[in-house]
């Protein structure tokens, strides 16, 4: 009965998730308020915080949903078909989200300039070590399965093989997780280095941009699938 409570809990993890982003929208809506009427910065500040806080939680749920069924969550089921197409280990990559970023928050200071550098430079320098391992656990899995008998054929040294080899498929798919668990903390941790590095003001304009990129991602989603089809 494991896959069905395994569906079950990939349905549940998209509900969660669909209620996270309705109250990210209304967060975000907020803060876009606060930063059009020009309010202090103690209270963008809160608003700012209420934001990040926020994507803490959403990794907190992807950590359990890591933990539950690592291919929905690598696949980016919970997503819609034109940000998969943008997804790098279930999510974002923080190093392109960076760059993306740089022209919504000018004019920055030497100090902040070399610290958003290095930030991204050492974003992208742990993507590369993650995709690699990636490559290396994909072909050491594909190498696993090739020498491994075509099935649990008769006699018992044949079927003692077989079911070793599969298990030692088995031990390495679970590195999959550790794979998808580095990504996101890749991800929180940049967020949270960008944030500190930049002022209040700037870290509003930086979370409005990041959520109106991906608005558009979804956006961009809705009117390919309602394309005319002749």
């Amino acid at each position: 009965m494991s896959f069905v409570w395994d569906g079950l809990w990939a349905l549940a993890f998209d509900v969660e998730y669909a209620r996270w982003l309705d109250e990210h929208q209304r967060q975000i809506s907020e803060l876009r308020s606060a930063l059009n009427a020009h309010v202090g910065d103690d209270e963008l500040r809160l608003h700012v915080d209420n934001v990040i806080a926020h994507y803490d939680e959403v990794f907190r749920l992807k950590s359990i949903g890591t933990k539950s069924d690592v291919f929905h969550m690598l696949s980016g089921m919970w997503t819609t078909p034109t940000e998969r197409c943008f997804m790098w280990l279930g999510g974002f990559r923080s190093s392109e989200l960076l760059k993306i970023l740089a022209s919504h928050l000018e004019p920055l200071t030497d100090q902040q300039l070399m610290g958003l550098c290095n930030l991204q430079q050492s974003s992208q320098q742990a993507e590369d070590a993650l995709s690699q391992g990636m490559e290396a656990l994909q072909q050491s899995l594909s190498d696993t399965l090739a020498s491994a008998p075509l099935g649990p054929s008769a006699g018992s040294d044949n079927v003692a093989n077989y079911m070793g080899q599969m298990a030692m498929a088995m031990g390495k798919l679970g590195t999959l997780e550790s794979f998808l668990r580095q990504a996101d903390l890749l991800r929180q941790q940049t967020l949270h280095q960008m944030h500190r590095i930049l002022t209040t003001r700037q870290a509003a304009r930086a979370l409005l941009a990041i959520s109106d990129y991906y608005s558009r991602l979804r956006a961009l989603s809705s009117l390919w699938l309602a394309r005319p089809r002749d």
